[in-house]
């Protein structure tokens, strides 16, 4: 049984999903209409790796959690407020823009960069978590180019579990298509798990939690360095809503063969 892992967890603020989110183009490119006024929550693919790191950290004696954040510090306070009641864990926080419109290298530098100037930092014990995919960065590249700038090549994506063996070795169940899961062994850290949903709710609101992971939170967030994500070379070329449309038909007595012929049909000449 290993001694403690080191887990750094990848996450940023989103807007809330459940906003109506407009994208507009302003002077320094594509942006969210009011975007500054939309109220932001933690990346919900972000949470889920949170909170399986906090139950990870729990079961293994001596292990720690970092949360490393780049975002507004403005929005990461308002969120941390909440975050912060879920689970225990040390803020590093990164001050620059949290939106979709930026350049994934850039972003997993930054990260990288904040991740490299924890103190202590052991890459024999380092895990490192993330989501499998983002509600703003949806690329799904950011946390693999962070892995990779850090030297962590064992990386897993699409986690739903995670087993850690009597000898320290890690039994990883990744999602593959068919509903079905890969399993795969790793000898141990380091390792890069991009989480998906995994098997956890999420923890109830822990005032003493909250408590304690403020004391720290407060002066990472007063102390973040700037990030300056230039985005050069970077051009987005059209951003608008995604179309809807929906077709409704109400028919009787149609057997299932029908059916299914009809929806080939249409998904075949949509």
């Amino acid at each position: 049984m290993p001694t403690g892992y080191q887990i750094v967890v990848c996450g940023s603020v989103v807007p809330d999903p459940l906003q109506t989110l407009e994208p507009i183009v302003g002077p320094s490119g594509p942006a969210l209409k009011n975007e500054l006024m939309l109220p932001a929550v933690l990346d919900p693919w972000a949470g889920h790796a949170l909170y399986e790191a906090a139950h990870l950290a729990k079961s293994v004696p001596g292990s720690t959690v970092h949360l490393v954040a780049l975002g507004p510090k403005a929005k990461l306070q308002q969120v941390m407020m909440s975050v912060a009641q879920k689970a225990p864990f040390e803020l590093i926080a990164v001050d620059g823009p949290a939106g979709g419109f930026t350049e994934a290298a850039e972003v997993a530098a930054a990260l990288a960069e904040a991740i490299r100037g924890i103190a202590g930092l052991d890459l024999a014990r380092l895990l490192l978590f993330g989501g499998w995919e983002s509600a703003s960065r949806g690329a799904g590249a950011t946390l693999a180019m962070v892995g990779e700038i850090l030297g962590v090549t064992e990386q897993f994506q699409g986690v739903d579990s995670l087993t850690v063996g009597a000898d320290g070795s890690l039994e990883i169940l990744e999602r593959v298509e068919g509903g079905r899961h890969q399993v795969s062994v790793c000898q141990g850290p380091p390792a890069l798990l991009g989480w998906a949903t995994g098997n956890l709710h999420e923890p109830p609101n822990n005032p003493q939690i909250g408590m304690a992971n403020m004391r720290t939170a407060m002066p990472a967030l007063q102390k973040a360095k700037p990030a300056k994500l230039t985005a050069e070379g970077l051009r987005f070329a059209h951003v608008a809503l995604p179309k809807q449309q929906r077709t409704t038909r109400v028919v009787k007595d149609q057997g299932p063969d029908e059916i299914a012929r009809e929806i080939v049909e249409w998904i075949s000449g949509s």
